[in-house]
C-alpha cells in the first residue's frame, strides 16, 4: 500500500486547511486510516483516525472540535479538515494506514509527511 499525502503549508493561526491522503496499491482489506502529527523534539502522537467501513471516528482531546476527518472510499481517500488553527499545532503530519484495528499503535503502511506551520 502507497499512501501519499497532501494539502500542507503556512498559514496564520485562525485559518484552516485540508490534508488529502490517497492510497494506492493493495488498499483491499485496509481497516483503517488516520493522521499522526510530529512537531519538533517531540514524539508522534495521533490525531485523528477514521474507520474506512462504518465511518466510526477517533480524534485526540487537542483537536476535538476543530478537525474532521473523513474518507472517500470510492477514491481511497482520506481527508483532514483543520478549522481554527493555533501554533501548537505545527508539525509534520503523516497518513497512515492499517488493516486491523489492533494495528494502530504502529501502523504498517505510512504516508510521507507534509508540513503544516501555522503562525502566530
Amino acid at each position: 500500500v502507497q499512501l501519499q499525502a497532501s494539502g500542507g503549508g503556512l498559514v496564520q493561526a485562525g485559518g484552516s486547511l485540508r490534508l488529502s491522503c490517497a492510497a494506492s496499491g493493495r488498499t483491499f482489506g485496509i481497516y483503517g486510516m488516520g493522521w499522526f502529527r510530529q512537531a519538533p523534539g517531540k514524539e508522534r502522537e495521533v490525531v485523528a483516525r477514521i474507520v474506512l467501513s462504518t465511518g466510526g471516528t477517533y480524534y485526540a482531546d487537542s483537536v476535538k472540535g476543530r478537525f474532521t476527518i473523513s474518507r472517500d472510499n470510492a477514491k481511497n481517500t482520506v481527508y483532514l479538515q483543520m478549522n481554527s488553527l493555533k501554533p501548537e499545532d505545527t508539525a509534520v503530519y503523516y497518513c497512515a494506514a492499517v488493516r486491523t484495528s489492533s494495528n494502530w499503535r504502529l501502523p504498517s503502511y505510512w504516508g510521507q509527511g507534509t508540513l503544516v506551520t501555522v503562525s502566530s
